[in-house]
């Protein structure tokens, strides 16, 4: 497995890594025992980059991750993630209410996250999302005290502007920035990846695959289960569903002509576009997991880079990324 460094940080980590959310929150009840399998064989396979949040279950991924790696503390790197208001009653999102990056809910998301992955400091602790009522320099202030106090290795802001990241650096060294991006999500192109590679900062790719999407294997949502988020989002809708569907047949031809999955095509060319890219995607499945790591091999021409990015303009994608109430937690 290939190693990449995140920004200018002392964080370096497999060049794929892995996005844990999937096996506890957002789409639909997961195995714990597969899930443990598909995390050892990641090990075996060189990643040392896994992805967790208090927020995904709430709670049962820290814990998943946690029971999953605790022999393996010190040999890879978790990140995890603050910045929700969490209810103590329901399921899945729905115990999400808004934001919440007061200090004393910081800390008290860190000792949590700290008690429920079993290790004495957190690798890479994101704030999940902006909160519009916290001016960032408090929030990051307070990261960096748990920094200093030896509770936190790394700091990281995910969904956030470059306006954001630029003032949030100038109070501790950001290591990575996480937002979505993939062939059919490149808003971060505009600003936030020029302004993380000025400030030396990693950039992390969540949902690197269209959540699902560009694999070319989801035709509707008629096989997910009936508590997937993805039965919510706009560009899962039918209509939508539908337009986009006719894009990745370019991605596929495209693939075909390499040899290669649809899949393994669109992490290869989120992968090429700058060295401080470290996407995760996530996988329940061994058979997933190995697909999405052999991207890794595939060297592509400039040539090759253009006819994919022309495959799927940006442009042409229908429907948001989000629901209006959660765009609106985004880009702050």
């Amino acid at each position: 497995m290939k190693m990449r460094q995140l920004g200018s940080s002392e964080l370096f980590v497999s060049a794929i890594g892995l996005g844990c959310m999937g096996m506890s929150f957002a789409y639909g009840s997961g195995d714990d025992a597969e899930s443990i399998k598909t995390i050892h064989r990641a090990v075996d396979l060189g990643v040392t980059f896994f992805d967790t949040a208090e927020v995904y279950g709430p709670f049962a991924n820290e814990e998943l991750v946690g029971r999953a790696l605790k022999e393996l503390r010190g040999k890879v790197t978790i990140a995890t993630k603050f910045g929700f208001k969490i209810l103590p009653e329901g399921k899945g999102v729905e115990r999400m209410a808004g934001v919440d990056s007061r200090p004393s809910h910081i800390r008290a998301a860190v000792e949590g996250s700290l008690a429920r992955l079993g290790v004495e400091a957190i690798d890479l602790l994101y704030q999940h999302r902006v909160d519009p009522a916290v001016p960032i320099e408090d929030v990051v202030g307070t990261m960096a005290d748990l920094v200093r106090e030896g509770k936190v290795k790394h700091l990281g802001l995910s969904e956030v502007s470059a306006q954001t990241l630029r003032r949030a650096h100038a109070v501790h060294p950001i290591a990575a920035v996480q937002s979505e991006y993939s062939l059919w999500s490149r808003d971060v192109e505009a600003e936030i990846l020029p302004a993380c590679q000025e400030l030396g900062v990693g950039f992390v790719p969540y949902s690197p695959l269209g959540r699902g999407f560009l694999t070319g294997k989801l035709n509707s949502t008629d096989g997910l289960s009936s508590d997937d988020y993805r039965r919510s989002l706009p560009r899962f809708q039918a209509e939508s569903l539908g337009a986009n569907k006719l894009l990745i047949l370019e991605l596929e031809r495209l693939a075909t002509k390499r040899g290669v999955t649809a899949a393994q095509l669109a992490l290869a060319w989120i992968l090429a576009q700058n060295e401080s890219i470290i996407p995760i995607p996530g996988v329940r499945r061994l058979a997933h997991l190995e697909e999405n790591l052999a991207a890794t091999d595939i060297v592509l021409t400039q040539t090759e880079l253009a006819d994919i990015a022309a495959a799927i303009p940006a442009k042409a994608i229908q429907g948001e990324r989000y629901t209006e109430k959660e765009l609106g937690m985004v880009g702050l």
